[in-house]
């Protein structure tokens, strides 16, 4: 099992947005996020929000057995909730490019 941990940058101005989404992920929509994070090979999934001085930014927490896995499939799913967490979260909140190439994995310091 992997581990993985990420800071993810809220676009300025979208952190209502994304507190609105994560509300409907986790309450109307619950099963359909368990089910997508089950496909994708998520364990495990925990965010935070974490406002600094340059900006706020999502800190995301994983386990899964392939972590690379898990960022191809939320990428390139065209299950329906996975277009919509694409295009509302990952693009809208986070300026995120689904077509892009990924951007490097995090280089593990202390713990890993």
């Amino acid at each position: 099992m992997e581990s993985y941990a990420f800071a993810n940058p809220i676009q300025p101005g979208k952190v209502p947005a994304w507190k609105s989404y994560v509300a409907e992920m986790t309450g109307p929509r619950s099963a359909e996020l368990k089910e997508s994070r089950r496909k994708a090979g998520l364990e495990t999934e925990k965010a935070w929000l974490q406002s600094t001085p340059m900006g706020d930014f999502a800190i995301v927490y994983w386990e899964a057995d392939n972590i690379a896995k898990v960022f191809e499939f939320l990428m390139t799913s065209q299950d329906a909730f996975d277009v919509w967490f694409r295009d509302q979260v990952l693009v809208e909140v986070h300026g995120m490019n689904p077509s892009a190439p990924p951007p490097p994995m995090n280089e593990p310091i202390l713990g890993a």
